[in-house]
């Protein structure tokens, strides 16, 4: 396994930490929040942004050891932004849908 270099290594750590801060600040606003509304809003934040960093971190790395970026984790974070917020969405709309059925 070959070494890798301050000058990625130091980024790639950075990112590493901020994605997961990031995801656990959502988790904790999953848990902290009290409607429905707010609870969806911090882990879909969370997890899209804390993925991409993630994603980050892992494509400098292995661009320095492969020497090429991974078709496959570019393909995750547009998945990821893509689907998380539409999944928020949906979620939303069938949540006013059902408190327009019960009449609040």
């Amino acid at each position: 396994m070959s070494d890798i270099p301050a000058w990625i290594a130091i980024p790639a750590a950075i990112f590493l930490v901020a994605g997961g801060l990031i995801t656990l600040i959502g988790s904790i606003g999953l848990l902290r929040f009290e409607d429905f509304k707010s609870r969806i809003h911090a882990p879909t934040l969370g997890n899209t942004f804390g993925a991409m960093f993630t994603l980050l971190a892992s494509i400098l790395v292995s661009f320095h050891l492969a020497d090429r970026v991974f078709f496959h984790e570019i393909l995750i974070v547009v998945f990821l932004f893509l689907t998380s917020p539409v999944t928020a969405m949906l979620l939303m709309r069938s949540y006013i849908l059902r408190l327009e059925r019960i009449g609040k």
